[in-house]
C-alpha cells in the first residue's frame, strides 16, 4: 500500500510502498477513506514528543473493514468504522472501572517476536498511536475501531476519531456541563470548535471562545459561542470574567500552550474547573495558586475527552445526522496523501481549522 512515512523528526514525510501484514486474532484490516491532520501528529513530526522511527503518523481516521482476524466480534467485513487511538484491552483496572481512554495494556499491540503489522522492505515500521492512518490501509486491534451508521460521510466521520471525541468529550465526560452553566473555550481549532458545539448541545448558558484568528472566532459563533474574544488581547481573561459575571464554571484549554492553560485557570469562578486538552511541551507544568485552591478551583487533564469511544462515537454520529453537531464547518480543506507535508505546514501556521486527507 501507499503510505506517508516519517524517517526522522523534523524531516518531511515520504510517500513509500509499505507492506501490511495479514490480520491475526483480534485484528482488523481497514481500507482508509479519510484522515484528519491533527496537531498531535505534528508534535511527533516536529520532535516535541519522542517516537521510534521509521513510523507512519495519522490517528484521526475513518474507513471500511476489508478483513478480520480470528475471534473478532465487534466489527465485520464491509462495516464503516471510525478508529480511535485510545485502544482498550477491556480487562485492566482502567477498563473495568469505565476509564477506557487511560488503558495502556500491551495486549492491543502485537506480541514481542511477532511479525510487525507494517513493514518497509525488511524494515519494521513503528506503528504510531496504535493506528498509523496516513496510509491506504490500517491494521489495528478490534478495540481501536467502532462501527458506525453507513449514512455518515466518512470524511466527516474521521474527525470523530480525535478532535470531536476530545473536544465534545471534555464537555460531556470530563466537565459534565450542566444546562445553564458558563463555559470558556481557549483555542478554536478542531478540538476547541468541537467543544463549543458540544457546550451548545449540553445547554450551556454563555459560551465564550478565545482565539487570535478572526475566521476561527466567526466559526465558533456559528457553532454556538455567545461571545468571542481575541486570545492575544491582554484584557481577554478579564473580559471573560466580566461577561460571565465573576468567572466561568468550566474552562476548556484546546491549544497545548502554557499561556492558554494559565488563561483557562484565570477565567474560572469560585469552584470552577479547568480542563486541559492540548499536548503541552513535556517539560511544562500547570498549577493552581494557594488562593485558587482556597476558592475551590479545580484543574484536570482530559486525555481524549475521557472517552468510552464504542459508545461515544456512535452517539456523536447520531448528533451529526440529526443536525446538532456541525462537522462541515470544521473542515477547511480536503487534500490527497501526496500533499501531507503541505497540510502540516498549514497546521504550523495555525490559521486553518482542520485539513482532511482523502483517499480515492
Amino acid at each position: 500500500m501507499k503510505a506517508a512515512v516519517l524517517f526522522d523528526a523534523k524531516t518531511p514525510l515520504v510517500i513509500e510502498e509499505v507492506t501490511v501484514s495479514k490480520p491475526l486474532a483480534h485484528e482488523v484490516l481497514i481500507r482508509t477513506h479519510a484522515v484528519g491532520v491533527c496537531r498531535s501528529d505534528l508534535h511527533f513530526v516536529d520532535g516535541l514528543y519522542p517516537h521510534r522511527f521509521p513510523t507512519i503518523p495519522g490517528h484521526e481516521a475513518a474507513g471500511v473493514v476489508e478483513a478480520v482476524g480470528d475471534e473478532v466480534r465487534s466489527v465485520k467485513v464491509g462495516d464503516h468504522v471510525v478508529t480511535c487511538l485510545s485502544a482498550f484491552c477491556g480487562q485492566c483496572e482502567f477498563c473495568v472501572t469505565g476509564r477506557l481512554s487511560l488503558c495502556i495494556d500491551a495486549s492491543v499491540k502485537r506480541p514481542r517476536g511477532a511479525t510487525a503489522r507494517l513493514m518497509l522492505g525488511d524494515r519494521p515500521i513503528a506503528q504510531m498511536l496504535n493506528l498509523s492512518a496516513f496510509a491506504e490501509q490500517m491494521l489495528v486491534h478490534e478495540h481501536a475501531c467502532v462501527a458506525i451508521d453507513r449514512d455518515m460521510p466518512l470524511d466527516r466521520a474521521a474527525l470523530l476519531g480525535c478532535a470531536v471525541t476530545t473536544g465534545a468529550g471534555a464537555v460531556f465526560n470530563c466537565a459534565d456541563v450542566t444546562p445553564g452553566e458558563t463555559v470558556c473555550v481557549v483555542g478554536c481549532g478542531g478540538i476547541g470548535l468541537a467543544a463549543v458545539n458540544a457546550a451548545r448541545i449540553a445547554g450551556a448558558g454563555k459560551i465564550v471562545a478565545l482565539d487570535p484568528v478572526p475566521e476561527k472566532r466567526a466559526l465558533a459563533e456559528r457553532l454556538g459561542a455567545t461571545h468571542t474574544l481575541d486570545a492575544l488581547s491582554p484584557t481577554a481573561a478579564d473580559e471573560v470574567v466580566e461577561i460571565s459575571r465573576g468567572g466561568v464554571h468550566h474552562a476548556i484549554e484546546a491549544v497545548g500552550r502554557p499561556q492558554s492553560a494559565a488563561t483557562a485557570v484565570k477565567v474560572l469562578r469560585r469552584g470552577g474547573t479547568a480542563t486541559v486538552l492540548g499536548m503541552l511541551p513535556p517539560d511544562e507544568s500547570v498549577g493552581l495558586s494557594a488562593m485558587d485552591l482556597l476558592s475551590g478551583k479545580r484543574l484536570q487533564g482530559g486525555f481524549m475527552g475521557g472517552n468510552r469511544f464504542p459508545v461515544d462515537i456512535p452517539r456523536l454520529v447520531d448528533f451529526y445526522l440529526r443536525g446538532s453537531l456541525d462537522l462541515d464547518a470544521i473542515i477547511a480543506e480536503r487534500l490527497p496523501l501526496e500533499r501531507i507535508n503541505d497540510a502540516f505546514d498549514e497546521l504550523r501556521r495555525g490559521e486553518a481549522t482542520r485539513s482532511v486527507v482523502v483517499f480515492a
